[in-house]
């Protein structure tokens, strides 16, 4: 035979061994990747379920902002696993709050808030050393400025602005800003329940000898000074919220990242002494990472700044620059300055309509249901849509009625993942859930809940 042929046969023959190893290997791999996956998912859901028992104290070391028993439905992946098939229903991951229902909106914005960085760009970690807050890019607060004042919803004059990594690392700033350093004992935190499930946690995270979480407000009453948050509109419930401790050595730190028209009527300017906003919620841009502090001590945006440039080295000029052209872009789109395609509503006409759609269906499915309840709001003028409306939250503080004692067991039972009400310092008959994910996740939720009986 010649010898040319058997070598070629020889090669062939090699060839489709190592392709039949190679598939074999693949296959191999993709099955324990699929089975880690899921075992992870089981891990994770039952070091939840082992939890429950624990007091509230261990609750609030192991909350995150993404619960355990979810860690690997993330919102890059959820929509690809809505695909699969859990016991014959897809599951509805409603835990978190990632606002990716405003995906549609800047799909039709098409480029208009396409941003172009060169690499010769945004180099120094400097951005004005003239300012306090000396990694804040002059466009980003131009554009919040401006913002705050079309909408009305906060005073800017007198105040510094400090940015930040999101509100988060703006509310740890805030909390070593306004601590003395050399107190005899840490300064308590509280803020009334139900309270963000996050704020213990980001706390006591780092084990700080400034401050301490002290729990539910209401039920703080120690004569020593404090911290207060107040968050208005409310994280999870949507209600409108004032201090509640009211003593003389108390400091008031303000979250309003959802004091925006499309959740709550803005009735007049926030005027506080420290108000957090974040970019997650006004725009929905929550991968962004930015948020901004307005702050009227001069001293406390310093120390904030301080606690910034220790912890990060400042906040990514980046994501500021992309933040502030998308901010402009709201502006504009509500001033119709150079917007997009003429038949795209203004950015809070748009959210503000998408957003009393939703509620209105869920409200619909709950009240031809007796397993379930709602708190009810007040109505209340607009001064900037100029509309009388009802509040309309970002998250759903939903109530399981009846003999049903753990909401998110029994909600949980139905393939619907939500948030319980030990997290927020309140009872397991409560749940909150988001009303925030794409429009295809939110139709199935609510068909899924008007099929439940018991």
């Amino acid at each position: 035979m010649d010898k040319g042929k058997v070598l070629s046969l020889r090669h062939v023959l090699m060839l489709s061994v190592a392709l039949n190893v190679g598939l074999f290997l693949r296959l191999g791999y993709v099955g324990e990747g699929w089975r880690a996956e899921q075992s992870l998912h089981g891990f994770c859901l039952e070091e939840k379920r082992q939890n429950r028992g624990a007091p509230m104290e261990d609750f609030s070391q192991k909350v995150a902002h993404v619960s355990k028993g979810k860690l690997v439905e993330t919102a890059s992946s959820s929509v690809a696993r809505s695909d699969v098939e859990d016991g014959g229903q897809r599951d509805i991951n409603l835990d978190h709050g990632d606002p990716t229902m405003y995906e549609r909106f800047w799909k039709q914005m098409g480029d208009k808030t396409t941003v172009v960085i060169s690499g010769s760009q945004y180099i120094s970690y400097f951005s004005d050393i003239t300012n306090i807050c000396w990694f804040l890019e002059p466009e980003f607060a131009k554009t919040v400025i401006r913002l705050h004042k079309l909408v009305g919803n906060a005073i800017t004059e007198g105040r510094h602005i400090v940015v930040g990594t999101g509100s988060t690392q703006l509310y740890q700033a805030a909390l070593y800003a306004l601590c003395p350093p050399d107190a005899s004992e840490p300064m308590s935190v509280v803020s009334a329940a139900p309270f963000y499930s996050s704020y213990p946690l980001m706390t006591d995270f780092l084990k700080s000898g400034l401050f301490k979480w002290a729990g539910d407000a209401h039920k703080f009453s120690q004569d020593r000074p404090y911290i207060e948050l107040v968050t208005s509109p409310n994280n999870p419930d949507g209600s409108t919220r004032k201090p509640v401790v009211n003593q003389k050595d108390g400091i008031l730190i303000h979250d309003l990242a959802y004091y925006w028209p499309q959740y709550t009527p803005i009735n007049s300017p926030a005027d506080h002494e420290l108000m957090l906003f974040t970019v997650s919620k006004s725009s929905g841009h929550a991968g962004a990472r930015i948020g901004w502090a307005l702050v009227k001590d001069q001293e406390v945006a310093r120390k904030m700044t301080e606690f910034i440039e220790i912890n990060t080295i400042g906040v990514s000029k980046d994501s500021q620059v992309r933040a502030a052209k998308i901010l402009q872009a709201v502006a504009d789109s509500c001033d119709r300055v150079g917007t997009g395609p003429e038949e795209v509503q203004p950015f809070f006409d748009h959210s503000y309509i998408l957003m009393e759609k939703r509620w209105n269906q869920l409200r619909a499915v709950v009240e031809k249901s007796r397993l379930f309840s709602l708190p009810n709001f007040s109505t209340a003028h607009c001064n900037f849509s100029g509309r009388n409306f009802e509040t309309q939250p970002a998250f759903a503080w939903l109530k399981c009625e009846g003999e049903i004692e753990d909401c998110e067991i029994f909600l949980r039972s139905h393939q619907i993942f939500t948030r319980g009400g030990e997290h927020f310092g309140v009872s397991r008959k409560y749940v909150r859930i988001s009303m925030l994910p794409r429009d295809e996740m939110f139709d199935l939720f609510v068909e899924r809940l008007s099929e439940i009986r018991s």
